[in-house]
């Protein structure tokens, strides 16, 4: 008695702090209905870390509300200070004097109270037909005595064998739930990393030697950030619902993106496949060799692996004769389990401890169960805007930066680097005598009236050709070329000397003079 009156004094004092753990901010902008909450404890305690929240004020704590409004209090994004107060000592007491305003047990009312109501119905009938002891200790017969009208119990055993089968049930369908918010999550992760992958590979890899100005570099660099977030925030439109997100989509498009370029993506049937679309040309559109946009290429291609895996996610749930079956069987068991508890409770006045008893047992089951079904869809819970706005925020601070911006010069084509560049000396596979090659993807001229056996001989002699008389570059001291060499010095490990481009050496002497020069440089 003296911990539930310490309790419901506490309860009573912390009424108008509100210890419930949410927080609902102020909406950072009056056109957006975005909610972003995180775990809390304190109501002067301000930012979450997030960009979009940090000049939010101070807040006030509120109830949640119960069904699918709570949904959107639950996208929470830690801080280190989270961290801490979320191993605090004192959590126990924060949870237990916040028990009566958590949204999960809000969705269990009907259910916990329908289980509670047979155990008052119990009490009440045994009482009836059985006997009862009033107030003042006093036993008095039954009121209604008679053979139709018995006293109801089950054997406690039978619940004692059905409980393992329930508990395995209960655990697989959390498990099953986590996992699939787990990959949701991960999905979004990837979507992150790979997106600040994109943009700074595409800011490194940017060619400049061809006459290019600054404006069109920060042009074409501006154009593939906005085009990595229309596809991330798109992907988000996608996975929420649309009476949430639509409005709030189609404003964030047209203040960032091309007016064009927002209505396609509005008014295309698959969204997101649209903004990858717009990215896709972007990329091939920079100037740079093709096997740097392959690589950036990649990280698009992971962007749809992520889409589809979300996609089997919001469309394909747990079997529902896996979810149905155990409903029935948690409520079925929990609506019985009174009269199984109800001989337990024979120490008790009239067995009412059998009530708050039974009230408590079916919220911690029902909870479970409950918390299984909101994992179960994970994306109206993923704090996706946040991820959409700090993408936004690193995609555009990225192609900010430009090569010599941290003081250190930077050669603008590197040695190592000239085959990947418009301007470096010929590709390793392709001759041209007239001078430095533009073109990025050259094909070798094939005549129609050659053989294919012909062709792929001609290539594969070209190639050796061009492995062995590599380009020459040159060693500089003081301004003065000093040396000539056909590698870097680093390389010149005893190299045989280039075949003359007429005579062309066999593979076999290839092989030989290979061999004599690895000899030669084990021994030095």
């Amino acid at each position: 008695m003296m911990f539930r009156y310490l309790t419901l004094s506490g309860l009573i004092l912390l009424g108008g702090v509100g210890v419930n753990g949410f927080v609902v901010p102020s909406s950072p902008s009056s056109s957006s209905s975005r909610v972003e909450t995180r775990l809390n404890y304190d109501e002067y305690d301000i930012g979450t870390g997030w960009d979009s929240f940090k000049d939010v004020p101070r807040r006030t704590m509120t109830d949640v509300p119960s069904g699918e409004e709570q949904r959107k209090f639950r996208r929470t994004v830690y801080t280190h200070d989270d961290w801490k107060k979320h191993r605090s000592q004192d959590r126990f007491s924060y949870y237990l004097m916040a028990i009566f305003k958590s949204g999960v047990y809000k969705n269990l009312g009907r259910e916990v109270g329908a289980v509670t109501l047979v155990g008052a119905f119990l009490v009440a009938w045994n009482a009836l037909v059985g006997g009862y002891t009033d107030t003042a200790g006093v036993d008095h017969a039954a009121i209604i005595s008679s053979q139709f009208f018995p006293r109801f119990s089950l054997p406690l055993a039978a619940f004692t064998l059905t409980s393992p089968s329930l508990g395995l049930l209960l655990v697989f369908r959390t498990n099953t739930s986590y996992q699939r918010w787990d990959e949701a999550r991960k999905n979004w992760g990837m979507n992150i990393n790979h997106t600040r992958d994109l943009v700074r590979m595409a800011n490194c890899y940017y060619d400049e030697s061809g006459g290019v100005t600054a404006e069109q570099r920060a042009d074409d660099l501006n154009h593939v950030a906005l085009c990595t977030w229309a596809f991330v925030r798109a992907m988000k439109r996608h996975l929420s619902p649309e009476k949430e997100d639509e409005s709030d989509f189609q404003l964030e498009l047209y203040e960032k993106l091309p007016s064009q370029q927002a209505e396609m993506i509005i008014n295309a049937a698959h969204r997101p496949n649209r903004a990858l679309q717009d990215l896709s040309y972007a990329i091939d559109d920079l100037p740079m060799h093709f096997m740097r946009k392959n690589e950036i290429h990649k990280a698009v291609t992971i962007f749809e692996d992520d889409l589809g895996s979300s996609e089997r996610i919001l469309t394909s749930p747990v079997p529902l004769f896996y979810s149905r079956h155990l409903a029935r069987y948690l409520a079925i068991w929990l609506l019985l389990l009174p009269f199984g508890l109800y001989d337990a409770f024979a120490s008790s006045w009239n067995h009412f401890a059998l009530i708050p008893s039974i009230a408590v047992i079916s919220t911690m089951l029902f909870g479970i169960e409950e918390i299984g079904t909101q994992l179960e869809e994970p994306f109206t819970v993923l704090p996706m805007q946040a991820f959409c706005d700090k993408i936004y925020n690193w995609c555009m601070e990225i192609v900010s930066w430009s090569p010599g911006d941290n003081g250190r010069p930077i050669n603008s084509i590197k040695t190592e680097h000239a085959y990947f560049t418009s301007t470096g000396d010929q590709s390793p596979f392709i001759h041209n005598n007239n001078g430095p090659s533009h073109q990025y993807n050259q094909q070798p001229t094939i005549n129609e009236h050659q053989s294919p056996v012909v062709v792929v001989a001609a290539a594969a002699a070209a190639a050796a050709t061009d492995f062995t008389g590599a380009p020459e570059y040159s060693t500089v001291t003081n301004g003065v070329a000093v040396e000539q060499s056909h590698a870097p010095p680093s390389e010149q490990y005893n190299q045989p000397p280039p075949p003359s481009p007429v005579d062309a050496p066999t593979q076999e002497e290839l092989n030989q003079r290979w061999a004599a020069a690895s000899k030669g440089y084990q021994k030095n």
